[in-house]
Formats: C-alpha cells, structure tokens, sequence
C-alpha cells in the first residue's frame, strides 16, 4: 500500500457506443454527479478508446461520444466543478498504456473474466486490444494519479488489476508513485436489470427496446416501459427480505429508491402491501419528473454539437495540465531519455 499522499482525485468513463440507458445514469453517472460536491477532484470521460477494442461506424463514433458527452452535461456533470474528457483528445491515457503493457503480466490479463465474455469462443479472432483493454483502463485512471473510481461489479476486477499494475510499477522501480486506488460500489440500483427479465442486466444491446429505459426517451415513452413492465402477481412486501427470488419486483423498488434517493426499505415502507397496479404509476411518475428533463436538454445540446465540442476541447487542456507532468516523471522513472 502506498505511504504517499495524493490528491483526492475521482476518474471514471463510460464507452461511447451508443444507447445511454437508465442503467448507465443509475449505476454511474448519478453517482458521478453527486461526487462532484464531496472532497474530490472529478475527471469523467467518454472512453473512445476502448470502444475501438470493437469495430465502431466512424461517424456512429462520433455522434455516440458527442452523445455520451451530452447525457454527462444534461445530467448535471458541471462543467465548471469537473473535467469532462474525450479520452482520445488526451494522448497520454495511451502513452501510459503501452508502458502497463509492459508491467502488466499475461498471466493477469488472461483471467479476466470480461474478456472470456466479450470474446466467446471465438478468441482468436479478437483484437487486441480487446485482451489489453484492462491495461488501457489502469492508464485511464493513473495517468491521473486517481484516488477513487466509482465502477459496477462488472468492472471490479478491472480495478484490481490496476491496483496490481500500480503496486509492481512501485515495486519494480522502488518508487511510491503510483497510488492504489480505491472502488467505490455504493448505492441500491448500481446494477439495474432489464425491465422484461430480473435476471438479466439492462442493456443497450437487447434486441428488445421494451427492455430499457433509453436516455434519449421522452416523458410519454419512459412512462409506457415502466406501465408494462414485467412484473409478478403478488403485493409488495413490507421489508427487503421479501423481495428474496423476485428479480422483478426487486428491480422495480431498486429503480424508485435510486431515483427517489431513498433505501429499498423507506420504500417498502411507502408501498408495501400496494399491488404492481398502483406501484408502476407511481414509478413511471418518479421517472418522467427525473429524466424526462434529462432527455431534453440532451436534445438541446445535440441540435447543435459546437458546446458540447468547446466543452471536450476545454476539458482537454484542462486534463493535460495534471497528466503531462505524470506521464513525464513516470519516462524519468523508468529511464527514458529526454523523460
């Protein structure tokens, strides 16, 4: 661990490919907002490079991280308390990528579940860059020397590996450089599920449009998914234990308590013994007065993108000002000459 005193510095990113879902605000970026007023430095950004780990349409890319870009801001990332990136504009998240290339172990890369998943049985026909994605994400949050970083659990053993690439960097050049950062998993709805199977986390990539909440939905859409919504026979129960082997109803009162900023018991508390029949309008009320504004003002913003690149252009400068000197000391460290 290191004995090192660093700035508290938030980082995190989402990828760029399209299709913002409540999953993505709920499980990340409400969280990222919230950070904002807390005792941290926050950086966030569209993480375009690892999108490209996967064949991505040129122009998708660009509308999708200009998207992306607009769901931060219309969100309430304030743009004036925190740094918003475009994390190919910031060259040296990839310089310091190459260099963890050369710290991380195959071993380590090779039981990253993630990559069995995204790659199937079809590995050999993987990029690369799909293998070093892990890699390129302890970059994303060293380069910037970040203290915290609010993941899902799908993205812990991620962290993890960063952890490990910052401890054998110290290790290998008796330095204390790099701090180990730390997660931040919090919150009832941090992994929200699809709205037509509990079991299933909510997905852009479900052939089923019924099954999330997109972002871009306005107010009359949002509340028709959350009406028919699956959902079981039964009343909702009164305490949390209840809701044990009832993906659905358990979604549902996650969704209201993440929204409503309020535990899954106060819910229940409010709502327990309603049947689904009057628990869903309710929801679907919550929804449309949180995000249906959110959905707006993304429109605004993408009917005319050139904020939303002076805001990426900014944020840029503003990014190379912290990561230049760290990339820099880190080419001194390991002896590059002219580091």
């Amino acid at each position: 661990m290191s004995n090192a005193t660093f700035t508290p510095r938030v980082f995190s990113g989402i990828q760029p490919s399209g299709g913002l879902t409540l999953g993505n605000y709920l499980g990340a970026i409400k969280r990222f907002v919230s950070m904002q007023d807390e005792a941290f430095e926050t950086i966030y950004c569209m993480v375009d490079l690892h999108a490209i780990t996967v064949w991505q349409d040129p122009a998708a890319l660009r509308h999708n991280t200009r998207e992306l870009a607009a769901g931060y801001i219309a969100a309430g990332i304030d743009v004036e308390k925190s740094i918003l990136i475009n994390q190919s504009q910031v060259p040296e998240h990839a310089q310091l990528a190459w260099i963890f290339n050369c710290v991380a172990r195959m071993g380590w890369m090779q039981r990253m579940t993630q990559f069995k998943d995204k790659a199937g049985k079809n590995a050999q026909n993987a990029s690369l860059g799909l293998f070093g994605y892990p890699a390129l994400m302890a970059a994303d949050i060293l380069i910037y020397h970040a203290t915290h970083v609010p993941v899902g659990e799908d993205q812990k053993q991620h962290l993890e590996l960063t952890r490990d690439i910052a401890t054998k960097f110290n290790h290998d050049y008796k330095v204390d450089f790099f701090p180990i950062t730390e997660p931040v998993i919090e919150g009832v709805a941090t992994r929200v599920m699809s709205l037509r199977d509990g079991s299933k986390k909510m997905s852009k990539s479900d052939p089923s449009d019924a099954s999330r909440i997109n972002m871009t939905d306005d107010a009359d859409t949002i509340a028709k998914k959350i009406r028919k919504a699956k959902t079981d026979p039964d009343a909702l129960p009164s305490e949390a234990k209840g809701l044990e082997n009832r993906p659905e109803a358990r979604n549902l009162v996650n969704i209201y308590a993440a929204l409503a900023e309020l535990s899954v018991d106060q819910v229940l508390a409010e709502h327990g013994g309603a049947q689904f029949g009057t628990f869903k309008p309710a929801l679907a009320d919550l929804a449309v007065a949180k995000l249906a504004p959110i959905s707006s003002e993304m429109a605004r913003l993408m009917d005319d993108v050139t904020e939303i690149d002076r805001v990426l252009a900014r944020g840029a400068a503003q990014a190379r000002e912290i990561t230049a000197p760290i990339l820099k000391k880190t080419y001194d460290i390991i002896g590059m000459v002219g580091g």
